[in-house]
């Protein structure tokens, strides 16, 4: 697995049920090799400008996402998982679009 790669994973909610649902592969952590993910919503209207990235049908990287519809990675749904846990990928996105989330993430995280 690589960063970018869009992975299905399991992970708790806000009302603390667990779902199945797609995750982006942000950043391996040094040591054990766990994942900082970030969940990806099909509720569009969840998306925050110029701080997610929309993924619709007519972004470059749709195609390659193995998203079956339009979706939101969002920098504001971040989780940790275990590099075991990581079974296979169904996509990936590109270094660029991964290296933008990475920025936004950071310049936020800095202010």
């Amino acid at each position: 697995m690589k960063q970018g790669n869009i992975i299905l994973s399991v992970l708790p909610q806000s009302d603390g049920k667990l779902k199945l649902r797609p995750v982006l592969l942000l950043k391996q952590l040094p040591g054990h090799g766990d994942w900082i993910v970030c969940g990806i919503s099909s509720q569009l209207h969840q998306y925050i400008p110029n701080f997610d990235l929309l993924i619709e049908t007519t972004h470059a990287d749709y195609k390659k996402s193995g998203l079956k519809m339009p979706g939101v990675i969002r920098l504001g749904f971040l989780a940790v998982i275990p590099a075991e846990a990581i079974a296979g990928s169904i996509g990936e996105i590109s270094s660029t679009s991964v290296n933008g989330l990475l920025k936004t993430l950071s310049d936020y995280l800095l202010k």
